[in-house]
């Protein structure tokens, strides 16, 4: 079996920061979305990855991807326009040859291992093997209609009035039948080739389509609002208390709080979950929970809380910032301390004087 990654798009959702960063590499608690993505894929024992890039991005994918623990064999297949996932398919054909796979979109972050759904579709191999969500408004998404059994009935694209309430996450398994499928579909009306389309016509050729229903949680990353509810989450479930770096004896770091190796924390409170990245410093300033601070960042008399802080930024002077999203390089600063609690979103190299 192989995998096939979704890497290509244009994040316009989390525009301004995917101007100049791919959305897959967003990071969350200090990790990019895609590497999350590969921890999943090594639980399965999957080694030959197919990633699909794109042309304006491709490059930072490779370079995000260029330290590989996970011990994959990567291929880097372009897609030249963003015209679907079925088209994602197609496009990686010759890499996928007559072999099984998993596609997985690069954005996603799931709450449980992917191991037992690979391996229900391995025992019972059926033609796809698609993961839902029970989600309280699925018109955005993909909608599956399955009976008690678990067998889906059928699919529609983002519907303004949903058979059920299951969203199709975006993680799927495919046998070889799915490019004979895809051969058989038209564009839609979005222009694209819909994976969606593509099941719907294994089903109306009488093939067996089962689903698997997504017990934890489900976050698609591609707008501000749901990258902070991403970071909360992990941070939550993930971060351990390290202190790698220097703490004054005028400051307190409080609860799980990584400190990677080189932080300053000086005459500051850091109270977890958080993590502070290398090199940067905090000084005179409160670090609240379900915040991540990237590496080589300032932080200066400032109270920052539940945001995202890429590398290199700079926060100086700024009485409360949350619920933000900084973007690399960027400065917010200001001539007097301001009582009001701000909340931005800002990308790479932007400054803002307050």
């Amino acid at each position: 079996m192989k995998a096939l990654v979704l890497c290509g798009g244009k994040g316009t959702r989390l525009r301004p920061l995917t101007y100049t960063l791919p959305k897959q590499l967003v990071p969350v608690a200090n990790r990019p979305i895609l590497h999350y993505v590969m921890d999943q894929i090594e639980s399965t024992g999957i080694k030959d990855i197919g990633v699909i890039i794109a042309p304006e991005t491709g490059e930072r994918i490779k370079e995000a991807l260029s330290v590989n623990p996970w011990q994959f064999n990567f291929t880097f297949i372009l897609q030249e326009e963003p015209k679907g996932l079925a088209h994602a398919v197609m496009v990686a054909r010759e890499f996928l040859g007559d072999d099984p796979f998993l596609m997985y979109l690069g954005d996603n972050l799931i709450g449980q291992s992917i191991q037992g759904f690979v391996e229900e579709f391995r025992t019972s191999r059926p033609e796809a093997l698609i993961l839902l969500k029970p989600i309280p408004d699925p018109r955005m998404f993909g909608v599956a209609e399955v009976d008690r059994g678990g067998n889906v009935l059928r699919l529609v694209e983002k519907p303004k009035e949903p058979p059920s309430n299951l969203a199709l996450v975006g993680i799927y398994l495919f046998s070889p039948a799915i490019h004979e499928a895809i051969s058989r579909i038209k564009p839609s009306f979005r222009g694209e080739l819909e994976i969606t389309d593509a099941i719907q016509a294994l089903l109306d050729a009488g093939k067996r389509v089962r689903s698997h229903v997504l017990e934890g949680w489900w976050l698609d990353t591609g707008k501000k609002d749901d990258l902070l509810e991403a970071n909360r989450v992990v941070l939550d479930e993930l971060v351990a208390c390290a202190l790698e770096g220097e703490v004054d004896e005028q400051s307190k770091v409080v609860g799980r709080v990584r400190l990677e190796s080189g932080a300053q924390v000086e005459r500051s409170t850091v109270r977890g979950p958080a993590v502070i990245g290398a090199g940067t410093v905090i000084r005179d300033s409160f670090i609240g929970p379900y915040t991540s601070v990237g590496r080589g960042c300032l932080i200066e008399g400032t109270a920052l809380e539940h945001s995202v802080v890429l590398d290199g930024a700079r926060l100086v002077n700024v009485e409360r910032l949350e619920d933000s999203v900084i973007g690399r390089n960027a400065v917010v600063a200001a001539a007097k301390q301001n009582s009001k609690a701000l909340r931005l979103m800002i990308g790479d190299d932007a400054e803002v004087n307050i």
